[in-house]
């Protein structure tokens, strides 16, 4: 067949010559026809070149049109082929089981020319839009499946940068504080802690990925400490009431530094650090009004804060510093319980109760090596402000 020949190509599948010579004549030169005799040449033909459609006789000896159109629907090179089934039956239940084979159509013998044109016609047509829609549908698929790859990639890039960017942070701030990197590593899980134990409480729907950022966000809580001069934050006796007042001023310090950066990247991608500048800004302040730098009560101060708080105090109380010892992890489950609903959100200090057996677990688990470093404040400040 010549292969410039653009014209859809029918086959023609009878035992009768005189029926193939007919529906030949009825299908004229707008068609590319060709013929078999029996439904074994047939099978032969379509396995070489597919035709775009076929007219099957249904009664022909050896393999009949039923058993050629069910291995035809049975192939996936050659299912979408229309079958139209060419027939002198009568009976409803043979039109019934040629279409549950997945013919397309039935004509009648002896053949209408109109009817055979219009069906033609007419299959051709659908089985154009079939395939059509059938690519329009792979080119989508294979668009989102490389859409939605880009993405998962630009994810990645985008959790790394954001790991880079707080571990930046968080080494800068290990360098100038004299706290340990482990007060950084104990705080962050006990946030993880909390968050995981609020996450049922309907008041904050934390969801996992809020978690995830508020575990990363949590090394970023004394960032501003940066801004404070030495001779402050590394002082090892009691800070004068106008030392102290600088000292405070690491909590916006903190939200100032976070914030630009944020600006500096200048998208919205960088959100995640939102619950960073909440953290730093806000970890002092307490429920009952009295810290600072704001002086937010209740829930006026971000939960992310209100976690910050508690895991905060936590951690200055069970370590050792030059103004105090250690505090038994008992005796600060007790003043933590204490500061409920005064210095402590009253359901993040219900959250810690619960779990505190695993807040001592994550304390051992990270505790510090070796003698404390000089404390940058006296026993006289609270400790909420320690760390």
């Amino acid at each position: 067949m010549n292969s410039q020949d653009k014209r859809p190509k029918i086959l023609i599948v009878d035992d009768s010559l005189n029926n193939i010579e007919v529906l030949s004549n009825i299908l004229g030169k707008g068609y590319s026809t060709r013929f078999a005799s029996d439904g074994s040449e047939a099978l032969a033909l379509i396995g070489r070149d597919a035709p775009d459609l076929i007219l099957l006789d249904v009664v022909m000896p050896g393999i009949d049109g039923f058993e050629v159109c069910k291995q035809l629907k049975a192939n996936l090179a050659t299912r979408d082929i229309p079958v139209i089934f060419l027939t002198s039956l009568d009976s409803a239940v043979d039109e019934e089981c040629g279409l549950s084979l997945g013919a397309e159509d039935f004509i009648h013998k002896p053949a209408s020319a109109p009817v055979v044109l219009a069906r033609v016609r007419n299959h051709l047509a659908l089985a154009t839009t079939r395939r059509e829609l059938k690519q329009h549908n792979d080119n989508l698929e294979q668009l989102v499946a490389e859409r939605t790859a880009e993405l998962f990639r630009k994810d990645r890039q985008l959790i790394a940068a954001q790991s880079s960017i707080i571990a930046a942070f968080c080494a800068l701030a290990e360098v100038r504080d004299n706290e340990t990197g482990n007060h950084i590593r104990r705080t962050q899980r006990y946030v993880q802690l909390l968050a995981e134990r609020l996450r049922t409480n309907a008041r904050y729907s934390l969801t996992d990925g809020a978690i995830e950022l508020l575990f990363k966000s949590a090394p970023l809580h004394d960032i501003g400490k940066v801004a404070i001069p030495d001779a402050i934050l590394l002082k090892p006796g009691k800070l004068s009431p106008d030392e102290w007042t600088i000292m405070k001023t690491h909590c916006a310090e903190g939200r100032s530094a976070i914030l630009s950066a944020a600006r500096d990247f200048g998208d919205s991608d960088w959100s995640f650090l939102n619950y960073a500048v909440e953290i730093a800004y806000c970890h002092h302040e307490r429920w009952d009004g009295a810290g600072y730098p704001q002086g937010l009560s209740g829930e006026q101060i971000p939960l992310s804060a209100r976690l910050m708080a508690v895991a905060d105090v936590y951690d200055a109380l069970i370590s050792k510093r030059v103004y105090k010892e250690a505090y038994p992890h008992e005796e600060a489950v007790r003043l933590i319980a204490k500061g409920r609903g005064t210095h402590f959100d009253p359901d993040v200090a219900d959250a810690f109760l619960a779990i505190a057996e695993a807040f001592d677990e994550t304390a051992q688990r990270y505790r510090d090596v070796g003698d404390a470093k000089p404390a940058m404040e006296t026993k006289a400040h609270s400790l909420s402000a320690k760390s």
